[in-house]
């Protein structure tokens, strides 16, 4: 029997991702679930047609110390990218044209969740190898807790 997510946050995500010289933001706002636990965030949201990954499930996992941010998307289009200080990872990352792996470093990190929710700010590099640079991503994600 499946746990049914409890959508009791809102989740607002800001990001932009600069690629060829262009700059892109985005903005979304959904409704998603918030909690703790082994000194991580787990933030879990349903993605939409207007993402592009409808029927997937994301998951963000913040490191309370700021050290690490996992985003994992389960579903038709799944993908994993783990973001580390001082690391390059190689990650599977499902796009509209297939699967890639590609080399993620971390630019910087910021968890300022609490309990209650709070502000995270993380930015990384994303690389086709480690000479070849295809775009810098910025977010910044609010988890407001909605009565």
């Amino acid at each position: 029997m499946s746990k049914a997510l409890k959508e009791n946050y809102i989740i607002r995500i800001k990001s932009q991702i600069e690629q060829d010289g262009e700059t892109e933001q985005v903005e979304l706002m959904t409704r998603g679930s918030f909690t703790m636990r082994e000194g991580s965030y787990y933030i879990t949201y349903r993605e939409t047609e207007t993402t592009g990954y409808e029927g997937c499930v994301t998951t963000l996992k913040l490191a309370a110390d700021s050290s690490r941010v996992a985003m994992l998307r389960f579903g038709p289009q799944s993908s994993q990218l783990i973001i580390e200080k001082g690391r390059r990872n190689l990650c599977h990352y499902e796009t509209g044209y297939g699967s890639v792996t590609l080399g993620v470093t971390a630019d910087s990190i910021e968890c300022g969740l609490n309990a209650k929710g709070g502000v995270a700010r993380f930015s990384y590099l994303l690389d086709g190898d480690v000479s070849t640079l295809i775009s810098k991503n910025s977010l910044e994600v609010t988890v407001t807790h909605v009565n």
